[in-house]
């Protein structure tokens, strides 16, 4: 499949999307506890499972 056949917006909105939840992880774990300690662990935890998944895929 060459490089133009697939535009700019598919080929990166995946990672942007996961690098978004990781930064809004990081944000949430900044900010304090109770509630925002579970968003931290989602926001963060999500990004290392699908990297994880990715290896295992291999």
């Amino acid at each position: 499949m060459s490089h133009a056949s697939r535009s700019t917006t598919k080929i990166f909105a995946w990672p942007a999307l996961i690098a978004l939840l990781g930064a809004l992880g990081l944000f949430a774990a900044l900010l304090g506890d109770g509630a925002w300690d579970g968003l931290s662990w989602v926001g963060l935890g999500l990004p290392a499972y699908l990297a994880l998944r990715g290896f295992w895929r291999r």
